[in-house]
Order: C-alpha cells, then sequence, then structure tokens
C-alpha cells in the first residue's frame, strides 16, 4: 500500500472541508483504489485578514498497484524511522550521557530500546522536586543552581510553550512527533503546522519517556553533575560524579546551554570548542487580543483559528545583524530563569490551553565574535555580563521592564496601561540601555518600528519589555567530526543545543537520535 502526500489543499475558513472529494481530484485514480483519506498537515493562510483560509496537506492510501499522473502537488510520502544494527567493536562500559533534556532524552530512549542500557546524568531534580524548586524560587525563595528552569528533568524545553516547530527537514521529525504523542502529547501535534505540547503537559510527556527508559534497563541519575571527565591516550574512560568514578568508552554529551562548568571543564580537558553566535534582547508583551485582531482582523476569536503567532525579522544591510522575535507564546507568560545566583534571564512559557492575558515574544538581536571576542568562552562572559549588570541595576530578581513608549522615546521606565507583566517574580521599572549594549539597544528600537508597520500596534506605547533574553541558544560548539565524535577524544560524542549542534526540542531531539545511531553502528552491546 502506498501514501501520497496532497499539498495546497485550501478550504474557506467557514466552509465543510470534502477531504475524499479533493483527493481523487489530486490524484485522478479509481475511487476503488482510494482507501483512506486523513490530514497530514494543517496550517493557516492568514495574508488577507478578510479571506482567512485553511491550508491542508493530505495524506491518501491507495491500493497496491493503483496508478496515478504526475502531479506537482502530489509526492509519495517517504518518512524515516530508526533503524539501527549494532557494530562490531566491543563495548566494555554502558554508555554515559550526561544531560537529560530532548537530545539526552532521545539517545537515551534509542539506546535502551537497542539494550544499551544507557546511564543518564543529569545535575537537576526528577520532575516533581524541580516543579516546586521553580514555583518556591517564583515566589521568593532562594535560586537553587541545580534546580531550576535550566536545569533538571526534561531540561530548559519542560519550562517553555513546548514548541514542535523546526527549520530542519529531517526524516526523523515526523518519528519525533509520533514518540512524543505516544508518550501523551496532544495527537493535534501531528498535523499542525505549528505544533506545540505546552509546558504542564509535556511534563507528563519527559516522565513517561524516562520510565520507558528504566524499564528497558537505563539509569537516570539525578543531582549528579559531570566533575570531570577522564581522557587516556586522546579516548574517553570515564566520567567523576560527586559520587564516585563511572567507567565509560563512551560518553554523550547532551548538555542545555546554560552548562558553563562542563564547557569550561571541556576546555580544560583538552576537548575543542569554539565560540558561536547568539542572540540577546528582552521579552515583548502584548495583549493577546490585541495580536489576534492584528492578524486575523474580523475572524479573531474564531474557533478554527486559536490564538494567533507571528515571527518577525529585519536584517541591517550594513552590519548584517539580524532584529527578530523568537519563541513567541501565545496566551503564555514570561518566566524567571536564572541559573547562577545574582543573575536575571527571562523566557517565555506557556500551558497548552494558551489561555493567559498576553502575547510573549524575544525580541532579540544577533552578536558574534566582533562583539564578545574570539576565546571559546568569550560568548558565556557576554551572557553572564548582561545577566549580572541586570541584576545589579534591579537589586533584586525582580526583572528590569519598561514599556515600548518610553524604551523608543529614549525615558526609563514604565507607563503600565492595558499590559500588565507576567514576570513571576515582579519587574521593576528601569532603563534598558544600561542593561543591554547600545548596539542591540539601538536595533530592537529599528526593529520595532518596522515591524509596528508589519503587525498593527506591535510598537504600542504600553507594550511591555522585560529583560534580558540571553539564552536564544548556545554560545559555544563543541566540535565533532563527521562520525559525530569529538575531534579532541575518542569516544566523546557531542549534541544537542547545548553542544552547539541544535535549537529546540525538535531539532535537538532528532540530533540525539542520529548520535544514538552513530554509537550503535560502532559499538556492539555491552555484556
Amino acid at each position: 500500500m502506498s501514501i501520497y502526500l496532497i499539498d495546497n489543499i485550501i478550504v474557506p475558513l467557514d466552509s465543510e472541508p470534502d477531504f475524499r472529494r479533493d483527493a481523487l481530484k489530486a490524484l485522478r485514480c479509481k475511487a476503488s483504489d482510494l482507501t483512506e483519506v486523513s490530514v497530514y498537515r494543517r496550517s493557516v493562510d492568514a495574508r488577507k485578514k478578510e479571506k482567512i483560509r485553511l491550508n491542508y496537506t493530505l495524506a491518501a492510501k491507495l491500493k497496491d498497484g493503483a496508478s496515478i499522473p504526475p502531479c506537482a502537488k502530489v509526492r509519495l510520502l517517504t518518512e524515516e524511522k530508526p533503524q539501527f544494527r549494532p557494530g562490531a567493536e566491543q563495548l566494555q562500559d554502558r554508555p554515559v550521557i550526561i544531560g537529560f533534556g530532548p537530545a539526552g532524552m532521545f539517545c537515551g530512549l534509542m539506546l535502551a530500546r537497542e539494550g544499551y542500557r544507557p546511564i543518564i546524568l543529569e545535575q537537576g531534580a526528577p520532575m516533581a522536586q524541580r516543579v516546586a524548586d521553580v514555583e518556591a524560587f517564583w515566589q521568593g525563595s532562594k535560586l537553587n543552581p541545580h534546580s531550576n528552569i535550566q536545569f533538571g528533568e526534561g531540561g530548559a524545553g519542560t519550562f517553555s510553550d513546548g514548541k514542535l516547530m523546526t527549520r530542519i527537514n529531517d526524516g526523523y521529525c515526523r518519528y519525533v512527533l509520533e514518540e512524543l504523542a505516544a508518550h501523551g502529547a496532544p495527537p493535534e501535534i501531528l498535523t499542525a503546522a505549528k505544533p506545540h505540547i505546552g509546558t504542564d503537559v509535556l511534563r507528563q510527556v519527559v516522565v513517561s519517556i524516562r520510565r520507558e527508559i528504566v524499564s528497558l534497563g537505563g539509569e537516570v541519575r539525578f543531582h549528579t553533575a559531570a566533575k570531570d571527565i577522564q581522557i587516556h591516550g586522546c579516548k574517553v574512560s570515564g566520567v567523576i560524579t560527586d559520587t564516585g568514578v563511572i567507567p565509560c568508552s563512551c560518553l554523550v554529551l547532551a548538555p542545555g546551554n546554560a552548562a558553563r562548568p562542563l564547557f569550561s571543564l571541556c576546555l580544560e580537558k583538552g576537548i575543542q570548542i569554539t565560540s558561536k553566535p547568539f542572540s540577546v534582547g528582552a521579552r515583548i508583551e502584548h495583549l493577546q487580543q490585541k495580536i489576534d485582531h492584528a492578524m486575523y482582523g474580523n475572524y479573531a476569536g474564531h474557533p478554527r483559528l486559536g490564538h494567533a503567532e507571528y515571527q518577525l525579522s529585519e536584517r541591517n544591510r550594513q552590519t548584517g545583524r539580524a532584529v527578530y522575535t523568537f519563541c513567541m507564546c501565545p496566551g503564555g507568560v514570561v518566566v524567571p530563569s536564572a541559573s547562577e545566583e545574582g543573575t536575571i534571564v527571562t523566557n517565555g512559557m506557556s500551558y497548552h490551553s494558551r489561555a493567559g492575558r498576553n502575547a510573549n515574544a524575544a525580541l532579540v538581536v544577533s552578536v558574534d565574535e566582533r562583539d564578545f571576542g574570539s576565546h571559546p568562552l568569550d560568548g558565556v562572559r557576554f551572557q553572564q555580563e548582561i545577566e549580572r549588570r541586570a541584576y545589579a541595576i534591579s537589586g533584586s530578581y525582580h526583572a528590569p521592564a519598561q514599556t515600548v513608549g518610553r524604551f523608543l522615546r529614549g525615558k526609563p521606565g514604565a507607563d503600565w496601561v492595558t499590559v500588565e507583566p507576567t514576570y513571576a517574580i515582579g519587574v521593576r521599572p528601569s532603563d534598558l540601555t544600561a542593561v543591554l549594549p547600545s548596539f542591540v539597544v539601538e536595533q530592537m528600537m529599528a526593529g520595532l518600528r518596522i515591524f509596528g508597520r508589519r503587525i498593527g500596534g506591535y510598537d504600542a506605547a504600553d507594550a511591555v519589555l522585560t529583560a534580558p533574553e540571553t539564552r536564544t541558544s548556545s554560545p559555544v560548539r563543541i566540535l565533532r567530526g563527521d562520525d559525530r565524535q569529538s575531534v579532541s577524544a575518542d569516544g566523546i560524542y557531542p549534541c544537542g543545543e547545548g553542544s552547539g549542534y541544535a535549537g529546540g526540542i525538535m531539532s535537538s531531539a532528532v540530533d540525539g537520535i542520529r548520535t544514538a545511531g552513530a554509537v550503535i553502528s560502532r559499538f556492539g552491546r555491552p555484556e
């Protein structure tokens, strides 16, 4: 039986679709040869607010031997599922994975299913305790540097919108979605063009995956940080933790982008790393209702649309810098995301319902070596300086905030009108020019004016900027070769966002799967 994808099935918003009729028209096959039609992907075309339409990709199953004439909008479905064949090299010890974010989680899941019984080290806490630690910090308790939004079961993405969008075109993307759905994610992630899970549901999904890993002989050791990596003769031989040495000849580095001590450790051990570009800025909040109306016009609130999302970008031709929005959270909140004492970091988060009053997104500007230097850890130091400056200006974990009108006029403070800041600890009206580098501020200002012409009201005076947003992506890359191993040490496999090879849940998960494949294709199962 063959499955064909049929693109660009356009349906007016208030019309009832007839997908079987549409499929037969596109395929031009016998009706008896078409056995099943389902929605493969659904998106919203809101380019004309007075004529919003839904755009579907259909999956059509045809009987064996059925033939169809060539058609530009029809293509054969080719999905890739992991198929591994163990290698010949003997693996003396169980593989070790550092980090239990999406990359480490999916790498561990694949290894566990193939009988490799991985040991996964996570410096943070299991889910229930992690959630309690995060909520306690938001309510005024002391920050736990090892259990917070950055560190703990599921990684930083656990406290986010749970977005599953990605720009990578990889055959494993669909497989990742199917695995997440099998572990409790909403089934609509399989068809939505912009799928999301929501932080509340994602937490349950992560725990379900961990339980499968453990049921297959794997281990997840929480509160266990890697203090040192043993390397002999340019080959990894073990990991030193608080509880002792774990021998290993296969070590997967799957940290988050906040794993600064691990980056320093890699440099000390001669594991080659380099700095890489990232972005910094602030979180911007608007009333979600205003964004819905600006994007959907009179159709705002239509039951088939949900809340509006946006993605905006503009590049300065002279400097090459980009100002853009990132990680937009409809109906979400801005969350305190520090992982080091005496620093302030912001991020965005939504629950599955996206029922919050505000929309928020990162409004950020790209930075690179010309801004922070060429040393491998200069990008890390650049982030830390901004985060510490924000804390010093505030005098507490209350985040510096400024309304857009004042920001654009160069006036410190805030004029609260309709948009109330959602940052849990509270904000302190400030001057963001004292927090962020001047070139970042200048490009943010230019971006706001441009984006205000693209989305009506985006530069509204009462929109709120809360700073700083510094953890958009990893500031380093742990260099690896085509075999996915470190270029410096045999048996070390850098992967995921923190190692500089992914950006978000989906691409990190895919990188974890492909790294597991590299390990399996080299090593036989441990005894």
